[in-house]
């Protein structure tokens, strides 16, 4: 059973803070409030004139008023109530709509804006509720759930003020026992309801049994273990039973105990009512706005518990959205306009680089890495999966700091440039391409949003892409669905080598760009890549000997360390190498 929130002063005050993107409404805030207090109050109003009608019918009232005027009080009141509930709720809106858009807006930029380590350590489904679930709890608190609380309370307090000038006496036996029994009823409800809780949670481990046994019949056949399956859903079904009956048994006590002492409590002040009635101290109209008020106040307490406990879940809400928005952001997407463009010549270095994943500490992924890359020069990176050839590239695009070393591009510690300038000057071709939903347009263009349709045509043309977009019936507004789903294995990869030529970076990772093709759409991705290649800094990660047999030097890793280097024809070379080995299994394979 889960805990019930609670309202601490610590996430009070966190919470606090978030006021301030409701500031710039405030006043949309302010003049909602005033109506909803006017409102509540004037809806106060109603059991004392039903009363009061009651009294003048049997000719005993005390406003001078006839009881057909009645009619129209209620017609007045009604529509005041009308406009003010209008105003209240178009003033709600603005405030929790833009307000809570502000919210989500920064929010989203925090996060969008966070290093590859905090995503890395966070579940993409836990951060996307805190920009959906979190986000529309504290939307809900602000056009509902507060507005609702405040109404409660007012209609609480005066509610207990008019009760005590009415009748001291009714309104003394009122306070003392029915606040009480409304709360206890609250108690018995939240405790039956627990119960319920744990019933569907026993009957949902039961359904889980029939699943798995199901799912796995051929296994459960296979070690005759029908027996077992029917004695463990017997067990469940056992324990089922007995919590069904206890939450059985608890309903039947609370229906004992709303029947005997909630409306116990409300016929005993009606009967108090009653006899005062008939000793003439009390109006019988009175006594029926008595009963009124009562019955409205004890709605009121009864939903303020409630209102208590949605109030208490949208400050852990908060609290949570807080905690991100307090976070440092890898990039200030406010300076990234005014950023200055710098133009790498392409000269990288690692000298002595070691590191460890955060967390990991006590396994060195990389050992003592050291190796230079001229301008224009290809180079490749070899090595079994975990060798630390992945590795070395999230170091070299700033995912991640070296632990000890320098990595320098163009002579300067990399950590001295402007992040995005840096990166600006960088793209890379995965191994898998997961597009974006949109357009083939849109994708290409994500390499250069600014690009103009001529920069398109041309990437497109260097990509190998330009005749299968115009294949399509809506060329380059190609819908290319969920993740690019609805282009092959090829064209997705050279829709990305359009948006890397269109970045027109000075350094170049590809990484397996074409180890999931068939040997035709190898043929014009490696044709593309090629090109893309020509006069830029290019890094490697392959296994394929038609991909890196071409490169100026080929860096073998093992166990994060490297091994062995040289071009391909050198490296073949050496009579025991470790790069000689693997393009003899290569060929060993293709052969098979």
């Amino acid at each position: 059973m889960s805990t019930r929130p609670k309202i601490t002063k610590e996430g009070f005050l966190k919470s606090y803070r978030i006021l301030r993107f409701i500031q710039p409404y405030r006043w949309y805030f302010i003049v909602g409030m005033l109506c909803l207090v006017i409102s509540s109050s004037m809806f106060m109003i109603f059991p004392a004139a039903a009363g009061e009608m009651a009294n003048t019918a049997i000719g005993k009232g005390t406003w001078n008023i006839k009881v057909n005027q009645f009619g129209l009080i209620f017609l007045i009141i009604l529509i005041i109530q009308g406009i003010l509930s209008y105003f209240r709720t178009t003033c709600f809106a603005v405030v929790s709509e833009k307000g809570i858009a502000d919210v989500r807006s920064a929010l989203y930029e925090k996060l969008i804006c966070q290093d590859l380590s905090y995503f890395e350590s966070h579940r993409v489904g836990e951060l996307t509720s805190r920009l959906t679930a979190d986000v529309e709890q504290l939307q809900a608190a602000f056009s509902i759930t507060l507005a609702e609380f405040i109404r409660q309370l007012v209609i609480l307090i005066s509610g207990i003020f008019i009760l005590a000038w009415m009748s001291p006496k009714l309104a003394l036996i009122m306070l003392l026992s029915f606040p009480v029994i409304v709360i206890a009823s609250i108690l018995f409800g939240r405790y039956i309801r627990g119960l319920s809780r744990k019933r569907q949670d026993s009957l949902a481990n039961t359904n889980i049994i029939v699943e798995e046994s199901f799912q796995s019949f051929q296994t459960v056949k296979a070690f005759t273990n029908e027996y077992f399956e029917i004695k463990r859903f017997s067990n469940s079904i056992s324990e089922m039973i007995a919590i069904s009956m206890n939450y059985a048994r608890m309903r039947g006590l609370f229906f004992i105990f709303i029947i005997t002492v909630l409306f116990g409590g409300l016929f005993f002040i009606l009967w108090e009512g009653a006899m005062m009635v008939e000793k003439g101290t009390m109006p019988v109209g009175d006594l029926f706005s008595f009963i009124i008020y009562t019955g409205i106040i004890g709605g009121a307490i009864a939903g303020l518990g409630n209102l208590y406990t949605a109030l208490a879940g949208s400050i852990g809400a908060t609290e949570r959205i807080q905690d991100i928005l307090d976070r440092q952001q890898e990039i200030d997407v406010n300076d990234h306009q005014n950023v200055e463009e710098i133009r790498f010549k392409g000269d990288v270095s690692f000298e002595n680089v070691c590191f460890s994943y955060p967390g990991r500490s006590d396994f060195e992924v990389l050992k003592h890495i050291q190796f230079k890359i001229k301008s224009g020069q290809r180079i490749a990176l070899v090595g079994a999966s975990g060798a630390g050839k992945s590795t070395l590239i999230q170091l070299l695009m700033r995912f991640y700091n070296a632990d000890t070393g320098e990595i320098k591009v163009d002579g300067k510690l990399i950590s001295h440039y402007n992040l995005t300038a840096y990166r600006k000057n960088m793209a890379i071709v995965p191994q898998e391409i997961l597009l974006f939903g949109g357009t083939i347009r849109e994708n290409i263009l994500y390499g250069k949003p600014t690009a103009t349709d001529e920069e398109l045509l041309e990437a497109c043309r260097k990509s190998n892409s330009l005749d299968f977009i115009n294949s399509f019936p809506d060329k380059f507004e190609t819908i290319v669905g969920e993740r690019g789903i609805k282009l092959s294995g090829g064209q997705r990869q050279r829709v990305a080598i359009a948006r890397a030529i269109l970045r027109n970076p000075s350094i170049l990772i590809l990484d397996e760009a074409t180890s999931s093709l068939d040997a035709e759409s190898e043929k014009l991705v490696q044709d593309a890549l090629d090109k893309l290649m020509e006069g830029r800094t290019s890094i490697l990660i392959a296994h394929r000997l038609s991909t890196i047999k071409d490169a100026d030097c080929i860096y073998v890793l093992k166990k994060g360390q490297i091994q062995e280097s040289g071009s391909h024809e050198e490296l073949l070379q050496k009579p025991n190498g470790t790069y000689k080995a693997l393009v003899e299994l290569q060929l060993e394979n293709t052969d098979v």
